[in-house]
């Protein structure tokens, strides 16, 4: 009934004053967290934003792209999920596909769009026969493949994300961990990873434990993509809607004297959403 209410009284209230209220309050519980420790001099540097151009330009990877299109239009990958939209699919298939890492860490598993695009890329960067040490290791903190809740077909995916692994004949490549992102980190011994995606929880005082963890367990050279980044906490879309916490999470980050670069990856040569080729994915990589 109180969540009934609120949801309507938000109907009444301007979305810039909501907007208002949520860099606020994401303020207020960052503050709330102790300060952490974190090394950022093992991450990848690059100085020079024209090389995102330059990825996302190649003729190379078009032709990449146009494959892999052709090799997922079987599994049916659900545009209504809310989270990574097609764009953003693009845009992480030619990173991925470009850094060549041989190790993955996906903090948010959801239906496995952006899973499934991954580990395709990794497998498309390796000839037949050749390298096949790759690996994505997904977190999520509910069971994203339980065969009775079924949380993909809410969202009109037809498969799961392990069906789609295995109909993609990589399911050896992939791990599914049921976990909170924290806990899971927290955890790591041995495991380290070469490219790490944080798209779970998107709150700023998350976000920031999220980033301090992953700079532990990430390789030499290795790079760090936000999903919601919205610089500036200003609207990307028409729609008026804001995320806040990975901006925030990273400016107290900055703030604390860490050396790293935040890069937008602004707007991409094809469509993402709501009519415009924008997207809130960021590469965090070291100054």
């Amino acid at each position: 009934m109180k969540q009934t209410i609120k949801k309507a009284a938000y109907q009444f209230v301007p979305l810039k004053l909501l907007n208002f209220f949520k860099i606020q309050m994401e303020t207020i519980q960052l503050k709330k967290v102790r300060r952490l420790t974190f090394h950022t001099d093992i991450l990848l540097r690059n100085t020079d934003s024209r090389w995102l151009e330059a990825v996302f330009l190649s003729p190379h990877l078009d032709e990449d792209w146009l494959t892999i299109v052709r090799d997922l239009e079987p599994l049916m990958i659900t545009d209504r999920a809310c989270g990574v939209n097609p764009g953003d699919r693009r845009a992480i298939f030619y990173l991925v596909r470009h850094l060549r890492p041989k190790t993955i860490l996906e903090i948010g598993t959801h239906v496995g769009a952006s899973t499934i695009h991954m580990i395709a890329a990794l497998q498309k960067g390796r000839p037949k026969g050749g390298d096949k040490t790759y690996h994505v290791t997904t977190v999520d903190i509910v069971d994203v493949n339980d065969a009775w809740a079924g949380p993909w077909l809410k969202y009109g995916s037809a498969y799961s994300p392990r069906d789609m692994i295995a109909k993609l004949g990589v399911a050896h490549c992939v791990t599914f961990i049921k976990s909170r992102s924290l806990d899971y980190l927290a955890n790591c011994r041995e495991e380290r990873y070469d490219f790490i995606f944080l798209d779970g929880d998107h709150s700023a005082q998350i976000v920031y434990q999220e980033i301090c963890a992953a700079l532990r367990v990430i390789n030499p050279g290795g790079a760090i993509l936000l999903h919601d980044y919205f610089p500036g906490q200003r609207p990307l879309w028409s729609n008026g809607i804001l995320c806040p916490g990975p901006c925030l999470a990273t400016q107290r980050l900055l703030a604390e004297g860490a050396k790293i670069k935040v890069m937008p990856l602004g707007a991409l040569p094809w469509a993402t959403k709501m009519d415009s080729n924008i997207t809130s994915l960021a590469l965090l990589i070291g100054e």
